[in-house]
């Protein structure tokens, strides 16, 4: 008989190579918050664990009672709708409210549908076909800033920007950044909200410059390349403000998950799920790799998360890589977990991520276009800096 993991799944031989995978992924946690991620670590033994006013959710019903079922402050201080409400100048978020905002979230929902989806491909598929070339000659590359231009000229495509896009995406990176710095919990530091707005600054006046016309910025009933009414000019500026908000989601998702996807497969030998089941390969490494672990929450109201009463005002921490056994059950695309458990890496319910469909289709086809070299990990170095755990390098060089 083979012993049952907690998830029910039946539990799986560990290799040498799955060994070496996991402790290399851990280090991008345990090297950029060691303290938060020791913290989460002892307290994990339970679904729910309530600390002051803090909550720590674990478990994978919580996790969605968390988002489902518990209502939730949108733009509350520490949270990833205050962080998006500082960005945008104000409280506009993916999931807002009201008439004004019901075209934006239509256009979108288009755009990154399955038929936007399938217009952007040809976008990341050139990048990719030009940058891993390389590696058919014996060189090496690195796999970060590749995934940089990569998701930099997707969402300048998105946004309709005539943009750069390693300028977008730098600019892109240094806004979630300090924005999750500054929204981290912690002692507060001195300066962290002045460059926060500056670095949001820097990105929304990129959008506006290289106009800020897609579907995100450009108001009903006004054409595309035609100048909006007077009446619609504030609409225009809170499009360019969600155009950016889009654009720092779409780049730095992208720019942590396929690094960080890609050491799994040269570690753990799984190229060769990019050719035969690279869905279920994508799926499992999204799983695995949980490219935002942590989702940090304010509720506006009483509610239950597992058997926890959670008061007004409490600050709750929705640990998605525990909600989703990333921490103790390896990727495995022969037996991938099932969808309703891959897919809560992006959310659940009104709080669920537009962009997955995106997500898992920009990393099923690099994923397949870098297993024709089979590459294998060269150099790796822990991204101190950045909004989500990942690599700021990730040298990759072919095995044949």
């Amino acid at each position: 008989m083979t012993p049952a993991e907690p998830s029910g799944r039946p539990a799986r031989r560990t290799g040498s190579g799955m060994r070496r995978a996991r402790r290399r992924d851990r280090r991008v946690y345990s090297f950029r918050h060691p303290v938060l991620f020791t913290l989460l670590t002892l307290t994990r033994g339970r679904p729910v664990r309530r600390l002051g006013g803090t909550v720590l959710i674990h478990s994978r019903d919580a996790f969605r009672d968390g988002l489902t079922r518990i209502p939730l402050d949108r733009s509350a201080a520490g949270t990833t709708g205050g962080a998006a409400g500082d960005l945008t100048g104000g409280g506009l978020l993916f999931d807002q409210d009201g008439d004004e905002h019901r075209g934006t979230r239509r256009a979108l929902a288009d755009a990154l549908g399955a038929d936007g989806v399938q217009r952007l491909r040809p976008v990341w598929t050139a990048v990719l076909d030009r940058r891993l070339a390389p590696l058919a000659g014996g060189a090496t590359i690195d796999l970060v800033d590749v995934a940089a231009e990569m998701a930099g000229a997707t969402a300048a495509a998105l946004l309709d920007l005539d943009a750069d896009p390693h300028a977008l995406a730098a600019a892109a990176r240094a806004a979630a950044a300090t924005a999750a710095r500054e929204h981290l919990p912690g002692i507060p530091r001195p300066g962290l909200r002045r460059a926060a707005r500056a670095a949001a600054a820097d990105l929304t006046a990129l959008v506006a410059s290289t106009g800020a016309t897609g579907p995100a910025a450009r108001p009903d009933g006004c054409p595309a390349g035609h100048p909006a009414p007077v009446a619609a000019r504030d609409r225009v500026t809170d499009g360019v403000a969600l155009a950016a908000m889009l654009a720092v989601a779409a780049i730095n998702t992208t720019v942590a998950a396929l690094p960080r996807a890609a050491a799994w497969c040269a570690d753990a030998g799984l190229w060769r799920y990019a050719e035969t089941a690279p869905d279920a390969l994508t799926s499992e490494l999204l799983r695995v790799t949980a490219p935002t672990p942590l989702l940090p929450r304010v509720a506006a109201a009483p509610g239950t998360a597992g058997s926890c009463p959670v008061r007004r005002g409490d600050r709750l921490i929705l640990v998605a890589r525990h909600a989703v056994d990333a921490h103790r059950t390896d990727p495995c695309p022969a037996d991938p977990a099932p969808p309703q458990i891959a897919q809560l890496v992006f959310g659940a319910g009104t709080h669920a991520c537009p962009g997955a469909r995106l997500a898992r289709r920009q990393l099923t086809d690099a994923l397949r276009a870098l297993a024709r070299h089979r590459p294998r990990v060269v150099r790796a170095r822990v991204d101190r800096h950045g909004a989500l755990p990942g690599w700021s390098r990730l040298i990759l060089a072919a095995t044949r």
